[in-house]
């Protein structure tokens, strides 16, 4: 027998020598993750020196091996949290990324601002459904559709809004470059989170680039040819005095303002994240 403090100890150096960051938080998440428990609970008991139970060990060493291997814990759990949401994910989607939790609080706070009983949000390229359900769940007399092109994102967006969209979700797959023409000028908040690393930056981390599907990190030679298509989409789909809110790399944050300009967008603005990074672009149409 072992307890839960020395298993979660054992995983977490054994992490850390594999050069994962989050060494301690991931051994914590997939004890909780086998046990039922959450990361607290985790925590308290192994605080309490209880002991886990013999089947629940061999199944931890063998998730912590996946782990040490360096395969993300959310494909490993098939679980990522964004929000108050926890959405299905695993291969063929991007994982959604504690940063664009910032970029759904921008569009919520826009979506919330609108003098309309029922606002009308768009998220184009969806990927796992989680900025759409996040406006449709934090603002909830707003109608959302959500834009996927891809055949691996779109089944997971399926899913995801299947169970978590309360039916104020509608899923479209489609290009953005022409999806959703029936409501052009009518929309109230465009949010997006496109590709927008340029193809020759290969990200370092293998955790990325070994399992978020290329289609959605990289943007062509600059990494601004979807932030183009994606901005143009938003012109046409927005009403005026609509607002965008874009995603984009932490260098992009000029290129990307001068792109809306010339879209026809006014009172472009680069926001910064918590470590004051560019992180993403809000405009008005």
């Amino acid at each position: 027998m072992a307890t839960v403090g020395e298993v979660v100890s054992e995983l977490a150096e054994r992490f850390s020598r594999a050069g994962i960051a989050s060494a301690l938080a991931d051994a914590e998440l997939l004890v909780g993750f086998v046990t039922g428990w959450t990361r607290g609970e985790v925590a308290t008991k192994a605080f309490m020196g209880t002991e886990l139970a013999t089947d629940d060990i061999a199944r931890i060493a063998e998730l912590g091996n996946r782990r040490e291997a360096r395969e993300p814990l959310q494909h490993i759990t098939g679980q990522s949290p964004f929000r108050h949401l926890v959405l299905d994910v695993g291969p063929g989607v991007l994982v959604p990324r504690p940063e664009t939790e910032l970029v759904a609080e921008w569009a919520i706070d826009a979506l919330s601002q609108v003098p309309n009983p029922s606002p009308l949000a768009v998220d184009l390229g969806t990927g796992t459904g989680a900025l759409a359900l996040a406006l449709a769940t934090e603002v909830p007399n707003a109608l959302v559709f959500a834009v996927e092109r891809f055949d691996d994102a779109y089944k997971w967006a399926t899913k995801n809004i299947e169970r978590l969209g309360d039916g104020r979700v509608t899923l479209v797959q489609a290009d953005a470059a022409t999806a959703l023409t029936e409501l052009d000028g009518t929309v109230d908040v465009v949010v997006t989170n496109p590709p927008y690393i340029p193809d020759a930056e290969k990200p370092a981390d293998r955790e990325v680039l070994g399992y978020d599907p290329e289609t959605a990190l990289f943007g062509g030679d600059d990494g601004l040819r979807d932030i183009r298509t994606f901005i143009a989409t938003a012109a046409r789909l927005l009403r005026p005095g609509g607002v965008l809110i874009l995603e984009h790399g932490d260098t992009q944050g000029a290129a990307v303002r001068a792109i809306a300009t010339d879209a026809g967008f006014r009172g472009t603005t680069t926001h910064t994240d918590l470590l004051h990074r560019e992180r993403a672009l809000t405009a008005v149409r």
